[in-house]
């Protein structure tokens, strides 16, 4: 049911949904009053606040913290009935999992954004826009934690991942029913985590190179079920030996991760030199936990306690 004259809040951060085609190709330029200006009038009341103005491909952690503590200063006036953020696809599957790890409010929070620009004549901005704010009012959405809205889906953000470009629907559920345990809040942008891509030849000096940066975590998108090649296991072995946490998630879209393979360079022998296995969550989504619980005062038993139920 949607609550007719209730207030729902628009956060507007950028993304193809703000944007419009230039010489120099696309990028954000519509303003945030602008946009919400495109969507079929409503009974709703809207509140428009406009956070970021970026590409989402540019987006920082400390970005990412001002979303949330912007979601936050909403959630705090009884008198809002939902939030609404506005956010580029391409990195929507990190904050939406940011925010779902710390919103602890029944209140329904969306997200929401679009493939096409704009200007584009078949642009899906409004429509997407339109449809997560009835979202954002409706009782219906209320104690689900973050959803995201597009192409006349709702799908948890927990476990979502973009699997398409270009398709209007581009977010899919891999592994439905994730268990949604709440974090503290934090701002992550205290943590530094790292995502190595492993594949056939990966040159291990990568992890040693991340420590040496300030690492304070790292996740490893490994092959098959969790799997490399025995050299990395040594530099895994000395990343944990200097204190870095290490996540272990696959490459691989569907399926989970598993301790079954040996052989110096499986998923058995990264977990016994320390690895932690994310055994459903993809790595861009394990990362962004990580880097939560590293940012509030965690280590590895709280990354261990976290993905054992995650």
């Amino acid at each position: 049911m949607v609550n007719t004259g209730a207030v729902v809040s628009i956060l507007t951060t950028g993304g193809t949904i703000a944007s419009r085609g230039f010489a120099g190709g696309a990028r954000p330029d519509v303003r945030g009053d602008d946009l919400v200006a495109t969507i079929a009038p409503t009974d709703l009341v809207l509140r428009v606040r406009e956070i970021l103005h970026v590409d989402s491909s540019a987006i920082l952690p400390a970005d990412q913290d001002a979303i949330r503590l912007a979601v936050d200063a909403e959630f705090a006036d009884p008198d809002v009935c939902g939030v609404v953020v506005t956010h580029g696809t391409d990195t929507m599957e990190e904050t939406a999992m940011l925010l779902d790890l710390m919103h602890d409010d029944p209140r329904p929070l969306i997200m929401t954004g679009a493939q096409r620009p704009a200007d584009s004549p078949d642009a899906d901005g409004p429509t997407n826009l339109s449809a997560a704010i009835a979202a954002a009012a409706d009782d219906r959405s209320r104690g689900s934690g973050v959803l995201i809205a597009m192409g006349g889906s709702l799908t948890p953000a927990r476990g979502a991942t973009k699997l398409d470009s270009g398709a209007l629907a581009p977010f899919a559920e891999i592994h439905p029913g994730l268990a949604r345990p709440v974090l503290p809040r934090t701002c992550i942008a205290r943590a530094r985590v790292d995502l190595l891509s492993l594949y056939p030849g990966v040159d291990p000096e990568l992890l040693d190179w991340s420590v040496s940066r300030g690492a304070d975590g790292m996740v490893l998108s490994a092959t098959g079920s969790g799997n490399t090649h025995p050299e990395v296991v040594a530099a895994v072995t000395r990343a944990i030996d200097r204190g870095v946490v290490v996540v272990l998630c696959s490459r691989v879209p569907r399926g989970h991760v598993i301790a079954h393979y040996g052989g110096g360079g499986g998923a058995v022998d990264l977990v016994h030199e320390g690895a932690i296995i994310s055994p459903w969550l993809r790595a861009s989504q394990s990362r962004i936990a990580l880097q939560v619980i590293l940012a509030g005062g965690g280590g590895r038993p709280e990354a261990d306690a976290f993905f054992g139920t995650a």
